[in-house]
């Protein structure tokens, strides 16, 4: 089974949105089937076989996520960041701001799933293949 620190030192490698397709494929060899980030604190749950489950600890300042979902704004922030043009902390803002409240990856599909607060899915991405 995987530990968050073999986790977080597969994130330490990234530095903008540019870099996740890669560091999704270290953490699928880490065996990491699927996980949901939660924007207002940063807390993660990883999913792995046989029903393994681990939590990362989320920050202690925590965003509001606004009530209204604006998905044509998020799509804007979410390609500049996908271009390496913002780091982490913008992009959680920018979430925040746009009503995400967390993202799902789901590894055998490859796909990144954005959600607003009543649980609708605003977007839905596939993760391109280093």
């Amino acid at each position: 089974m995987f530990t968050i620190q073999q986790i977080h030192e597969a994130h330490a490698k990234v530095k903008s949105g540019a870099d996740f397709p890669k560091y999704t494929q270290d953490i699928i060899a880490l065996g990491v089937t699927s996980f949901e980030t939660f924007v207002f604190d940063n807390h993660t749950n990883y999913y792995g076989v046989n029903d393994f489950q681990t939590s990362s600890i989320g920050f202690s300042e925590t965003l509001t996520i606004a009530n209204e979902s604006n998905v044509e704004q998020f799509k804007s922030d979410l390609k500049s960041h996908q271009q390496g043009n913002t780091d982490y902390m913008t992009f959680l803002n920018d979430c925040a701001k746009s009503g995400v409240e967390k993202w799902v990856v789901v590894m055998d599909k490859m796909t990144c799933s954005y959600y607003d607060k009543a649980g609708n899915e605003m977007v839905v991405e596939v993760i391109p293949s280093v």
